[in-house]
């Protein structure tokens, strides 16, 4: 049979005759077809390459049938967006509280999927309420990172690549969001809780989440790949001095003279890079501050746990859309000087907030504490000379020193170790002036020397110099005593 006879035949429905096979013939006729560039009949060989890839076709048609994981994942944007509709004007009422507003989810989401006619397992099921209220109630593909306990950062780069930090190390994730647009729902409802906003004339944005979790968000134009969302997750129960000793940030030593120290009312620097743990620290300093004692905290999105009871919070407030009502730290700081604070506690100092603090630590508000973004002690107070530049006094940087080897007692320094582990590096007395450096001395110092084990873990510990720090004799003054252990020298041990 020729070619063009077998054409009519499978057109017309009619069986080729057996000896014929069905799918190699074609293949092998169709590039001689292909060739002849003088077969005046075009028609025909248009029905041939689509009869033959209809024949290679027939037998994968069942592997294209919808998978039930795309299934699932149409219902439940078709659950989300009945949801919305049935129950959208309710979700914002204020007379409704966090459970019966779960609870009314959860029910219209039940009728909801009842009118579905797709059948689900009670697996499904429980996957696809769980996911949908994570849409409508929570953080969408967030919600699940955000529960987990062991995570300890997440980053969004765009609504297909989700990062989370667990154990110290950055792992991607198969989360994403369904769209650009998600991802600036769940943006927009985040910052719009503690009554911030982010648009296009304020594309940036720091907020936090319910449970203090430090947010960043940067939406395009800024943000070039899709908005750009950062979470720094902070524990539901705050993590003590005896958690940092059992992580090895801290050795049970320098715990010792750091609880001495808060309650010496010496002003205290926390130092460290980005991630190195200041805020925890803070938090565990702060947790020595004897409780008959009035506390202000100044910050710039509310992250601070602390655990006393006479506790003022004060956050600062960014511009409004025509640009004013904006109160600074610096506004805060100067204002927290009338309010009788026995304690003063700056989340972070980073700009001309940092004049103010030093003279309030010099004008008998001892015991304050703050943190600062620096490497080391050293490059600590070059820092801190550069941010009370900031302040716009034209002071000669004399007298700035000057300020800053009188108001600063102790610097702690934090960093974040290669193998994902934070310890305090070093533990710095601020000592004085000679001619025109601040002088410092080091109580504490990590213990590089010891090396590595197999699985690249720092196997040193912070050690002793076998220095005793000056302000001990504030210690004695008060009647504080620290075991002698505190500033014994092992035989390991090394000065810098």
């Amino acid at each position: 049979m020729s070619l063009s006879e077998r054409l009519k035949a499978v057109q017309s429905g009619a069986q080729p005759p057996a000896k014929v096979p069905a799918a190699p013939a074609p293949v092998q006729e169709a590039p001689r077809e292909k060739k002849s560039e003088t077969v005046p009949e075009p028609a025909p060989r248009t029905a041939t390459r689509r009869t033959v890839a209809t024949a290679r076709e027939q037998p994968s048609a069942p592997a294209r049938a919808e998978e039930p994981d795309d299934a699932l994942r149409r219902l439940k944007d078709n659950a989300a967006a009945t949801l919305f509709e049935r129950i959208g004007a309710r979700l914002n009422d204020p007379k409704l509280d966090e459970a019966q507003l779960h609870a009314l989810v959860k029910a219209e989401l039940n009728a909801v999927i009842e009118k579905s006619s797709i059948p689900l397992s009670g697996e499904e099921r429980k996957r696809l309420t769980a996911e949908v209220q994570d849409d409508v109630l929570g953080y969408g593909p967030l919600q699940r990172l955000l529960d987990d306990e062991t995570v300890t950062e997440v980053m969004v780069n765009g609504p297909d690549m989700i990062y989370i930090e667990k154990s110290g190390q950055l792992q991607r994730t198969a989360s994403r969001f369904a769209s650009e647009q998600h991802l600036r729902l769940v943006i927009e409802r985040i910052v719009s809780r503690i009554g911030r906003r982010i648009d296009e004339s304020a594309p940036m944005v720091d907020a936090r989440l319910l449970d203090g979790s430090r947010v960043n968000a940067v939406i395009p134009p800024l943000a070039f790949n899709g908005s750009s969302l950062t979470i720094r997750k902070f524990s539901k129960d705050p993590f003590k001095v005896d958690d940092l000793v059992r992580f090895g940030t801290l050795s049970p030593e320098m715990a010792e003279l750091l609880n001495a120290c808060v309650a010496a009312k010496l002003n205290i620097i926390v130092s460290g890079g980005t991630g190195s743990g200041k805020t925890t620290l803070l938090n565990v300093l702060s947790s020595f501050i004897p409780d008959g004692e009035r506390i202000v905290t100044i910050e710039d999105a509310v992250e601070l746990q602390l655990q006393q009871d006479h506790v003022v919070r004060l956050e600062s407030r960014p511009p409004n859309v025509e640009g004013k009502g904006e109160v600074s730290i610096r506004d805060l700081v100067r204002n927290s000087l009338r309010m009788r604070p026995d304690r003063i506690v700056v989340g972070e100092v980073r700009g001309g907030e940092s004049l103010d603090m030093l003279q309030a630590m010099n004008t008998g508000h001892d015991g304050s504490l703050s943190t600062v973004h620096a490497n080391s002690p050293r490059d600590a107070v070059a820092r801190l000379e550069t941010l009370v530049l900031m302040a716009g006094m034209e002071l000669p940087l004399r007298a700035i020193r000057e300020q800053l080897a009188s108001a600063v007692d102790l610097i702690v320094q934090l960093t974040r170790l290669r193998d994902g582990t934070r310890r305090v590096t070093a533990v710095t007395e601020v000592h004085g002036m000679e001619g025109e450096t601040v002088t410092l001395q080091d109580v504490f110092l990590f213990d590089y020397s010891a090396g590595v084990d197999a699985d690249g873990k720092f196997l040193g510990t912070p050690i002793s110099t076998g220095i005793r720090p000056r302000f001990t004799e504030r210690f004695d003054d008060l009647g504080i005593t620290v075991s002698p252990r505190v500033f014994a020298q092992p035989e390991t041990g090394r000065g810098r």
